[in-house]
């Protein structure tokens, strides 16, 4: 395990002239009382950004990322900074309840859906063979920006076609569970595919690129170079991470789709209306004490008042639907999820296969996990759920307890 700084409240603020080191620009604001220290020299870093505006919240769920800590959210003013919103573009989550009963799906039912899931819905790195209706209308964006041969969606946006309607990998999932509500329900997770990573590695470059032109305070090894966003640059990247968003929407929406057909293939269900969405990295326009502030949430989701919204936990554990409470300290956010303990390879090297396998088995799970390879997205490999939601009580309301049912991993 990595290094852990322990607090004795599930509630802490750090001042921002507390730093061992040097102060800080604005406090920081955690909802977890324990916290590795890579993640929290990243969120000094984060606060001591010249733009920062008022505190930076940490969400119960954070972990190390790259530049910015994942469930980390900082409030701007006037600037952009790429890897506080991260490489996969508004990845997300999507929800749907549907009319079955819970337990009318029995192992062999639920087998046989994903079966046919797999034959619908690419995983990993494979795609579509043809493109994919569905795609969303990119000429509002460009419109605005011009230029349009010179973007990333230009350039990348055929192939995108052919990636609608497919998973990715990593902690990618389609899941089939059990609500506290007595129905059904189906939860995807997944983001803007490759689409979302050439946009972001593109700004982020040319960030790098001008912050050392600009001899900026904020250091290189921060991995936080930013643009202003009332420059060409800046402008360009807002409004293909927009487009980015859009497009991760239509993904999820175009792959509830499929997964419709799979259970429609094998019982006779419906869907109901109630379309829950839920984006986790991006950066939107939003006034928050009294003041208009650009607001990246990495790897957390917006928890506006009575907006309903979804934390999904390890596959093996529950997820939920929550309702926001619009908390002002937390930017209105919470947690978008359970959080990482420990890396991908740590959990290779140290998780036992039979015990992971056997915590699935045992709740009659259907699941994908079969060898060493597959233990970086076991259960054990993420913090407690359950830990997580008791840090987040005042954030959001909890409406629905899913627990999983099946399970199909990128």
């Amino acid at each position: 395990m990595a290094d852990i700084k322990k607090f004795d409240k599930p509630f802490n603020v750090i001042d921002k002239d507390s730093w061992e080191t040097i102060g800080a620009k604005v406090p920081v604001k955690l909802w977890l009382s324990e916290v590795e220290m890579g993640a929290l020299e990243q969120v000094k870093n984060v606060a001591s950004l010249p733009f920062a505006f008022h505190h930076i919240a940490c969400m119960p769920d954070m972990h190390q990322g790259y530049g910015m800590p994942i469930g980390t959210v900082l409030a701007s003013e006037n600037y952009i900074v790429p890897n506080a919103v991260g490489v996969d573009i508004g990845c997300g989550m999507c929800a749907m309840r549907t009319s079955l009963f819970a337990g009318s799906l029995d192992v062999a039912i639920r087998k046989k859906i994903m079966g046919d899931i797999r034959k619908l819905i690419p995983v990993g790195f494979k795609h579509h063979s043809g493109i994919q209706e569905g795609m969303p209308d990119w000429s509002r964006h460009w419109e605005e920006i011009g230029d349009f041969h010179k973007t990333i969606v230009d350039k990348e946006y055929h192939s995108a076609m052919k990636q609608l309607g497919t998973l990715g990998g990593g902690n990618h999932f389609i899941e089939i569970q059990q609500g506290s509500d007595g129905y059904i329900w189906v939860m995807i997770h997944s983001g803007s595919r490759n689409l979302g990573k050439k946009v972001a590695d593109h700004y982020n470059k040319i960030a790098v690129e001008q912050n050392k032109k600009w001899f900026s305070q904020v250091p290189k090894e921060w991995q936080l170079a930013f643009l202003p966003i009332y420059e060409k640059a800046g402008m360009k990247y807002l409004e293909e991470m927009k487009f980015c968003v859009d497009f991760a929407l239509a993904n999820r929406k175009i792959m509830m789709n499929r997964v419709m057909e799979a259970m429609s293939n094998h019982v006779n269900v419906t869907f109901y209306q109630d379309f829950i969405n839920i984006a986790h990295n991006y950066a939107q326009l939003e006034n928050h004490f009294n003041k208009n502030v650009l607001v990246h949430r990495k790897g957390a989701t917006s928890a506006r008042k009575d907006e309903l919204g979804i934390i999904p936990g390890s596959q093996g554990t529950a997820s939920y639907i929550v309702r926001g409470r619009g908390n002002k300290d937390s930017f209105m956010s919470c947690s978008h999820g359970a959080g990482r303990q420990m890396g991908r390879k740590k959990a290779q090297e140290t998780l036992n296969l039979q015990d992971e396998i056997a915590i699935l088995d045992e709740q009659g799970i259907v699941h994908g996990i079969r060898n060493k390879k597959d233990l970086d997205e076991a259960s054990g490999a993420y913090k407690d759920i359950d830990e997580v939601m008791y840090h987040q009580q005042d954030l959001v309301d909890i409406v629905v307890e899913l627990k999983p049912l099946a399970v199909l991993k990128g």
